[in-house]
């Protein structure tokens, strides 16, 4: 039996998994699923160097995949680096995948979309070299290795032939960071050679900020992919696209292990007032479950919660409904 490490996470974190759970296990999920401790809450009564006790880490180098709550990361200097961080930084999961899908009864003003953005996880800023060098001056270095930019590009154009995907976009700003964009862009270009039949494009981050909002469809049937940071505030931005980031799932990919997570954060003004929307959590396990194997369940819950889209009856507040996270949970289970 495949063994799941459950992170239930901070703020709305244990009620989204809760539902997830529920649903997951109403489709008829077969993994064991082992609940554990991380986050800023634990930290707050614990302390210690990291978000996570020491069972964590065990529990997670002992299970098949991991699914997370949304966590809650401080903007403090001195405190840990954040949860979904330091999991892809200790398991290499350098591709963070996020689907960007226009769903049932949801277009949003700019019409439908349907395109996957692909993220480097594990580098660029998010590689937490920092450094004071006088009361007056910091510095950030950006990190980007040959290694993980050919990793995550050969991810992007695999995940375009699992689509029957034709297009591929590199998202860089080599104009300006000459030498660590173009290595990026180097090594797509590269990977791009050995997939003849999948095109590459490559854009200024800038001047796809501004076609994601001025015509998001040139992007459809497209797995985008750039570094770090570009790619989690382009994600960020794409999910205005399709009503609420509160329905876009992820996974995070390495060459062994994977975590599913919502991309959303833990939202804590909102916790335990039954608001937020639990799709993107539930979505998550979904796709967790397809990567286990269980591509029957998977593919019931992804049903389902299309379903309560298209129906409308059971939506919570940002889709326009006025459902709760239990309410709306309970439509999907419903619909199984």
């Amino acid at each position: 039996m495949k063994k799941v490490a459950v992170i239930n996470g901070d703020g709305t974190g244990p009620e989204l998994v809760a539902a997830a759970m529920s649903v997951l296990k109403a489709a008829g999920a077969r993994a064991e699923f082992i609940p554990c401790e991380a986050g800023s809450e634990w930290w707050a009564k614990k302390k210690g160097p990291s978000f996570f006790p020491d069972e964590t880490w065990k529990a997670l180098e002992e299970a098949d995949t991991c699914l997370k709550g949304p966590t809650t990361t401080l903007p403090t200097p001195g405190t840990p680096r954040s949860v979904a961080v330091s999991i892809r930084q200790r398991f290499n999961l350098y591709a963070n995948v996020r689907p960007v899908r226009t769903f049932p009864n949801q277009s949003g003003p700019l019409g439908d979309v349907d395109f996957v953005v692909v993220r480097e996880g594990t580098e660029g800023l998010y590689a937490g070299l920092e450094h004071k060098l006088s009361d007056d001056v910091s510095i950030a270095i950006r990190l980007i290795t040959r290694d993980k930019s050919t990793k995550v590009a050969r991810f992007a154009f695999e995940e375009a032939e699992r689509r029957r995907w034709k297009k591929v976009v590199a998202i860089s700003k080599a104009n300006i960071l000459k030498i660590t964009d173009t290595m990026f862009l180097d090594s797509v270009r590269a990977v791009a050679s050995k997939h003849p039949g999948i095109e590459l494009e490559d854009l200024f981050i800038d001047n796809f900020a501004q076609q994601l909002v001025k015509n998001p469809q040139r992007f459809n049937s497209s797995v985008i992919v750039g570094t770090n940071l570009f790619m989690d505030i382009m994600s960020e931005e794409a999910s205005g696209l399709i009503g609420s980031i509160g329905v876009v799932y992820s996974g995070n990919f390495g060459d062994s292990f994977a975590m599913f997570e919502p991309a959303h954060g833990s939202t804590p003004k909102y916790k335990g007032k039954n608001k937020v929307n639990p799709t993107a959590t539930i979505l998550s396990g979904a796709w967790m479950l397809e990567y286990l194997g269980e591509k029957g369940p998977a593919k019931a819950i992804f049903d389902a919660t299309f379903e309560v889209m298209k129906e409308g009856k059971s939506l919570t507040y940002d889709l326009g409904g006025k459902a709760g996270t239990r309410e709306m949970t309970k439509a999907i289970i419903d619909k199984l």
